[in-house]
């Protein structure tokens, strides 16, 4: 079951066309407004933006206006730079879309150290959010869900509090037909990686910590019946900042040295900065 949630609107918030799949029944209950950051087109240079669009049209979920506006690689540019002005503009947009649309309840990505846009769009979410809430009277409760571990991965220190979607027969269906119909390439490689039949950046990163991620009782396919948010707090941001080298430092090094990247984005370089910068531009709009 899931529990209650805000009954008004929902907004979903990813870095990439294809995340949203991960939450379909949640899609087909909240029916919330989709903001995504990227088209998707990584390094291989090709959208899957098209994809998106077909499947939320089929069923009837709205897109916003923040639709697939950039590559990823202008967000890397970005974070590059330490253009932090282009991702305050971002902030600020969602903030006044939530408002605009008096939103009761936002999900978005997890900070999970696997891409660093996937961890910059929850810098994004979170810093809206606040921004929202301390600008308005509608209290607005703030959900990520894991993009990359498994869906029912959830942090001993957030179980109590976390929301819990079970998918029946015919939900369970619907979503694995999408997932095949309009992500092919990306359903074959989770398909395959929990069948311990892939080797490849998804097998590496679950790989890190097999034991705490392999722990609950679903195996294959069948974990994707559960649909889990988990509340962000501030505490919640803090504490999800790497102690270590994140997954995607280290797999960007390996793109540097075959030549397909000039430069690492790196956590204590890029990311950490951009959240400093965040906090402060909450601070001055309060």
């Amino acid at each position: 079951m899931l529990t209650t949630l805000p009954d008004s609107p929902a907004a979903l918030i990813v870095a990439h066309p294809g995340h949203e799949i991960r939450l379909h029944g949640w899609l087909e209950l909240a029916r919330p407004r989709i903001f995504i950051l990227t088209d998707g087109s990584g390094r291989a240079s090709r959208s899957r933006l098209d994809a998106t669009t077909a499947y939320l049209s089929e069923y009837g979920v709205e897109r916003a206006a923040l639709y697939g506006r950039f590559t990823d690689r202008e967000i890397y540019l970005a974070l590059l730079a330490h253009d932090f002005d282009f991702f305050l503009r971002l902030a600020d947009e969602l903030a006044d879309s939530f408002l605009r649309e008096g939103v009761g309840h936002v999900s978005g990505d997890a900070t999970e150290g696997y891409n660093s846009t996937h961890d910059a769009c929850r810098l994004l979410i979170n810093t809206a959010v606040e921004m929202a809430r301390r600008a308005g009277d509608n209290p607005i409760r703030n959900f990520d869900f894991p993009v990359v571990n498994r869906p029912d991965y959830c942090p001993a220190n957030m179980r109590a509090r976390m929301s819990r979607l079970e998918l029946d027969d015919e939900q369970f269906r619907r979503k694995i037909s999408s997932a095949r119909k309009y992500y092919p390439e990306l359903a074959a490689e989770v398909e395959n990686t929990y069948k311990h039949d892939e080797d490849g950046t998804l097998n590496d990163y679950l790989a890190l910590d097999e034991g705490e991620r392999r722990e609950h009782a679903r195996t294959g396919l069948d974990m994707f019946r559960v649909e889990c948010l988990r509340p962000v707090s501030s505490e919640d941001e803090q504490a999800a900042f790497p102690r270590q080298q994140p997954f995607y430092e280290t797999h960007a090094e390996r793109l540097v040295a075959a030549g397909y990247y000039r430069e690492v984005i790196r956590y204590r370089e890029h990311l950490w900065p951009l959240s400093v910068a965040l906090r402060e531009h909450v601070e001055r709009c309060a």
